[in-house]
């Protein structure tokens, strides 16, 4: 598969996720781990521990999933046993009686699964979970192509230009995909959900 279909592709699991969660999960994003620091220090400065033990509760999710998918990763030699544990997660997400915040942590694992399980794409370094540093990197590889260095730093942002911007425009279409999903299916997780399997199959 070409490495920016599979980047965006992730990239557009992960927006979804992170829409999903925050309007039906008790307003927790469930990859996006700065907005989930940010609500933390907010809530705690309110004196809202409840809701700083939710969003704690998403970054230790997310951090074992992580976690999990670098051992998966060391044991098989292939990034594609996190991505599948991933799937099976976010698949089964809507088959089990749990309140909306014990699954925001069940997603929270599986965004923490995509994140370690392939972050280099053509040769290029890409999360496909947080899309801040993606736009300060997309500003490095535009400063590089108009005002080049060398030759080897033009060769690379030009495939940064490529890869960068598409990943993304995939988490807000993703964002925008979830936010729609959310008012028109009982089960909105279906969507990446087969996205991820297609990405396996492919």
């Amino acid at each position: 598969m070409r490495p920016a279909l599979q980047a965006t592709t992730l990239t557009i699991v992960a927006g979804i996720a992170d829409s999903v969660g925050y309007l039906t999960m008790g307003g927790i994003f469930a990859a996006n781990m700065t907005g989930n620091t940010v609500l933390a220090g907010i809530a705690l400065a309110q004196h809202d521990y409840q809701r700083v033990m939710h969003q704690a509760a998403a970054l230790t999710a997310f951090l074992a999933g992580a976690l999990l998918s670098h051992l998966l990763l060391r044991l098989t030699g292939k990034p594609t046993a996190g991505l599948l544990a991933e799937t099976v997660l976010v698949a089964g997400i809507g088959f089990l009686p749990v309140a909306p915040e014990p699954q925001v942590v069940i997603v929270a694992i599986a965004m923490g699964l995509q994140a370690s399980a392939i972050t280099q794409f053509g040769g290029v370094s890409i999360s496909t979970v947080v899309v801040t540093s993606t736009l300060a990197r997309t500003a490095d590889a535009l400063l590089d192509r108009l005002w080049p260095a060398d030759t080897k730093s033009a060769q690379g942002a030009t495939v940064n230009l490529q890869l960068l911007p598409l990943t993304w425009a995939g988490y807000l279409i993703g964002a925008f995909a979830g936010a729609l999903l959310v008012s028109i299916l009982p089960w909105p997780l279906v969507v990446p959900a087969g996205l991820l399997l297609l990405l396996l199959l492919l």
